[in-house]
Protein backbone atom coordinates (compact mmCIF):
# COMPACT_ATOMS: atom_id res chain seq x y z
CA UNK A 1 0.00 0.00 0.00
CA UNK A 2 2.95 2.31 0.72
CA UNK A 3 6.44 2.01 -0.72
CA UNK A 4 9.06 4.54 0.40
CA UNK A 5 12.58 4.32 -0.98
CA UNK A 6 15.62 6.23 0.34
CA UNK A 7 13.68 9.26 1.59
CA UNK A 8 15.76 12.28 2.58
CA UNK A 9 14.46 15.50 4.12
CA UNK A 10 16.30 18.54 5.45
CA UNK A 11 15.17 21.86 6.85
CA UNK A 12 18.00 24.23 6.04
CA UNK A 13 21.18 22.64 7.37
CA UNK A 14 19.27 20.26 9.64
CA UNK A 15 19.04 16.79 8.10
CA UNK A 16 15.91 15.17 9.57
CA UNK A 17 15.48 12.03 7.44
CA UNK A 18 18.62 10.29 6.22
CA UNK A 19 17.53 7.63 3.76
CA UNK A 20 14.31 6.01 5.01
CA UNK A 21 13.00 2.95 3.16
CA UNK A 22 9.90 1.00 4.17
CA UNK A 23 6.89 -0.86 2.84
CA UNK A 24 3.40 -1.04 4.36
CA UNK A 25 1.08 -3.81 3.21
CA UNK A 26 -2.68 -3.72 2.72
CA UNK A 27 -4.56 -3.98 6.05
CA UNK A 28 -1.27 -3.93 7.94
CA UNK A 29 -0.83 -1.99 11.19
CA UNK A 30 2.68 -0.63 11.66
CA UNK A 31 3.84 1.41 14.64
CA UNK A 32 6.79 3.81 14.59
CA UNK A 33 8.59 4.56 17.85
CA UNK A 34 11.65 6.52 18.91
CA UNK A 35 12.79 9.43 21.02
CA UNK A 36 11.59 12.96 20.36
CA UNK A 37 13.51 14.43 17.46
CA UNK A 38 14.09 11.07 15.76
CA UNK A 39 12.09 12.18 12.70
CA UNK A 40 8.90 10.17 13.27
CA UNK A 41 6.39 12.97 12.71
CA UNK A 42 8.33 14.31 9.72
CA UNK A 43 8.22 10.85 8.16
CA UNK A 44 4.48 10.56 8.84
CA UNK A 45 3.80 13.97 7.28
CA UNK A 46 5.80 13.00 4.19
CA UNK A 47 4.02 9.66 3.86
CA UNK A 48 0.75 11.58 4.17
CA UNK A 49 1.79 14.06 1.45
CA UNK A 50 1.53 16.96 3.92
CA UNK A 51 5.21 17.74 3.35
CA UNK A 52 7.51 17.29 0.35
CA UNK A 53 10.65 15.18 0.56
CA UNK A 54 13.99 16.23 -0.93
CA UNK A 55 14.91 12.97 -2.65
CA UNK A 56 13.77 9.37 -2.92
CA UNK A 57 10.50 7.84 -4.12
CA UNK A 58 7.09 7.24 -2.58
CA UNK A 59 4.28 5.13 -4.04
CA UNK A 60 0.87 5.08 -2.36
CA UNK A 61 -1.68 2.59 -3.65
CA UNK A 62 0.28 2.38 -6.90
CA UNK A 63 0.51 6.16 -7.40
CA UNK A 64 3.90 7.84 -7.62
CA UNK A 65 3.20 11.06 -5.74
CA UNK A 66 6.30 12.94 -6.93
CA UNK A 67 4.74 14.10 -10.17
CA UNK A 68 1.49 15.43 -8.72
CA UNK A 69 0.78 19.16 -8.62
CA UNK A 70 -0.24 20.74 -5.32
CA UNK A 71 -3.90 20.64 -6.35
CA UNK A 72 -3.73 17.01 -7.50
CA UNK A 73 -1.85 16.09 -4.33
CA UNK A 74 -4.57 17.68 -2.19
CA UNK A 75 -7.24 15.73 -4.05
CA UNK A 76 -5.26 12.50 -3.73
CA UNK A 77 -4.77 13.07 0.00
CA UNK A 78 -8.46 13.82 0.55
CA UNK A 79 -9.57 10.64 -1.20
CA UNK A 80 -6.93 8.12 -0.18
CA UNK A 81 -5.40 9.12 3.17
CA UNK A 82 -7.00 9.60 6.57
CA UNK A 83 -5.34 11.42 9.46
CA UNK A 84 -5.73 11.14 13.23
CA UNK A 85 -3.66 13.54 15.32
CA UNK A 86 -2.92 13.88 19.03
CA UNK A 87 -5.13 16.98 19.08
CA UNK A 88 -8.39 16.10 17.39
CA UNK A 89 -8.70 19.41 15.50
CA UNK A 90 -12.49 19.30 15.44
CA UNK A 91 -14.18 22.54 14.43
CA UNK A 92 -15.90 23.80 17.61
CA UNK A 93 -18.87 25.45 15.93
CA UNK A 94 -19.97 22.27 14.15
CA UNK A 95 -21.64 19.12 15.48
CA UNK A 96 -19.96 15.72 15.50
CA UNK A 97 -21.91 14.76 12.39
CA UNK A 98 -20.93 17.95 10.54
CA UNK A 99 -17.27 17.55 11.48
CA UNK A 100 -17.21 14.04 10.05
CA UNK A 101 -18.95 15.17 6.85
CA UNK A 102 -16.45 17.93 6.00
CA UNK A 103 -13.85 15.77 4.13
CA UNK A 104 -16.70 14.18 2.16
CA UNK A 105 -18.01 17.61 1.16
CA UNK A 106 -14.50 18.62 0.05
CA UNK A 107 -14.39 15.46 -2.10
CA UNK A 108 -17.65 16.53 -3.80
CA UNK A 109 -19.77 13.79 -2.28
CA UNK A 110 -23.47 14.79 -2.20
CA UNK A 111 -24.81 15.83 1.20
CA UNK A 112 -27.21 12.89 1.54
CA UNK A 113 -24.45 10.35 0.87
CA UNK A 114 -21.99 12.20 3.13
CA UNK A 115 -24.58 12.23 5.94
CA UNK A 116 -25.22 8.51 5.51
CA UNK A 117 -21.52 7.65 5.61
CA UNK A 118 -20.91 9.87 8.63
CA UNK A 119 -23.87 8.47 10.58
CA UNK A 120 -22.83 4.88 9.81
CA UNK A 121 -19.31 5.54 11.08
CA UNK A 122 -20.44 7.37 14.21
CA UNK A 123 -22.80 4.51 14.99
CA UNK A 124 -19.99 2.01 14.40
CA UNK A 125 -17.84 3.97 16.86
CA UNK A 126 -20.53 4.03 19.54
CA UNK A 127 -21.55 7.65 19.10
CA UNK A 128 -25.10 7.21 17.87
CA UNK A 129 -26.37 9.45 20.68
CA UNK A 130 -23.77 12.16 20.05
CA UNK A 131 -24.45 13.08 16.41
CA UNK A 132 -25.65 16.61 17.14
CA UNK A 133 -23.28 17.33 20.03
CA UNK A 134 -20.53 19.90 19.53
CA UNK A 135 -16.95 19.06 20.54
CA UNK A 136 -17.24 20.97 23.83
CA UNK A 137 -20.11 18.66 24.80
CA UNK A 138 -18.05 15.48 24.25
CA UNK A 139 -15.45 13.74 26.40
CA UNK A 140 -11.86 13.51 25.22
CA UNK A 141 -12.34 9.92 24.12
CA UNK A 142 -15.53 10.80 22.25
CA UNK A 143 -13.83 13.71 20.49
CA UNK A 144 -11.03 11.43 19.34
CA UNK A 145 -13.54 8.86 18.03
CA UNK A 146 -15.21 11.64 16.04
CA UNK A 147 -11.78 12.45 14.62
CA UNK A 148 -11.34 8.78 13.68
CA UNK A 149 -14.73 8.80 11.92
CA UNK A 150 -13.70 11.94 10.04
CA UNK A 151 -10.48 10.19 8.95
CA UNK A 152 -12.50 7.26 7.60
CA UNK A 153 -15.42 9.02 5.90
CA UNK A 154 -13.84 8.98 2.42
CA UNK A 155 -12.85 5.29 2.81
CA UNK A 156 -9.09 5.93 2.61
CA UNK A 157 -6.65 3.15 1.82
CA UNK A 158 -4.26 4.35 4.54
CA UNK A 159 -4.83 5.92 7.96
CA UNK A 160 -1.91 7.81 9.51
CA UNK A 161 -2.04 8.50 13.23
CA UNK A 162 0.34 10.78 15.14
CA UNK A 163 0.25 10.15 18.92
CA UNK A 164 -3.51 9.41 18.66
CA UNK A 165 -3.88 8.53 22.35
CA UNK A 166 -1.45 11.14 23.66
CA UNK A 167 -4.16 13.28 25.25
CA UNK A 168 -6.41 10.48 26.48
CA UNK A 169 -6.74 8.77 29.85
CA UNK A 170 -5.78 5.11 30.08
CA UNK A 171 -9.34 3.78 29.60
CA UNK A 172 -9.96 5.94 26.51
CA UNK A 173 -6.51 5.01 25.18
CA UNK A 174 -7.26 1.30 25.49
CA UNK A 175 -10.60 1.77 23.72
CA UNK A 176 -8.96 3.71 20.89
CA UNK A 177 -6.23 1.11 20.44
CA UNK A 178 -8.79 -1.72 20.22
CA UNK A 179 -10.81 0.39 17.80
CA UNK A 180 -7.93 0.62 15.32
CA UNK A 181 -7.61 -3.17 15.18
CA UNK A 182 -11.37 -3.63 14.90
CA UNK A 183 -11.49 -1.15 12.01
CA UNK A 184 -8.66 -2.94 10.27
CA UNK A 185 -10.66 -6.17 10.35
CA UNK A 186 -13.93 -4.59 9.15
CA UNK A 187 -12.65 -1.95 6.70
CA UNK A 188 -9.24 -3.34 5.62
CA UNK A 189 -7.33 -0.07 5.93
CA UNK A 190 -3.59 0.07 6.52
CA UNK A 191 -2.55 1.99 9.64
CA UNK A 192 0.75 3.74 10.34
CA UNK A 193 0.87 4.91 13.95
CA UNK A 194 3.54 7.13 15.49
CA UNK A 195 3.38 6.67 19.24
CA UNK A 196 5.24 6.84 22.54
CA UNK A 197 2.72 4.36 23.97
CA UNK A 198 4.63 1.10 24.17
CA UNK A 199 1.45 -0.93 24.69
CA UNK A 200 -0.03 0.34 21.43
CA UNK A 201 3.30 -0.02 19.62
CA UNK A 202 3.64 -3.64 20.69
CA UNK A 203 0.11 -4.47 19.51
CA UNK A 204 0.99 -3.60 15.91
CA UNK A 205 1.83 -6.17 13.26
CA UNK A 206 5.29 -4.58 13.06
CA UNK A 207 7.11 -2.03 15.20
CA UNK A 208 9.72 0.19 13.56
CA UNK A 209 12.20 2.10 15.72
CA UNK A 210 13.70 5.40 14.53
CA UNK A 211 16.82 7.14 15.74
CA UNK A 212 18.51 10.23 14.29
CA UNK A 213 16.55 10.13 11.03
CA UNK A 214 16.95 6.44 10.20
CA UNK A 215 15.08 3.23 10.95
CA UNK A 216 17.19 1.08 13.23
Amino acid sequence: MIIAENIHKSYGSLQVLKGISLEIGKAEIVSIVGASGAGKTTLLHILGTLDRYDSGRIMINGQNIAGLSDKSLSQFRNRHIGFVFQFHHLLPEFSALENVCIPAFIAGIPRREADRRAKDLLKLLGLVDRLEHKPSELSGGEQQRVAVARALVNDPVVVLADEPSGNLDSKSSDELHKLFFSLRETMQQSFVIVTHNEQLADMADRKLSMQDGVII
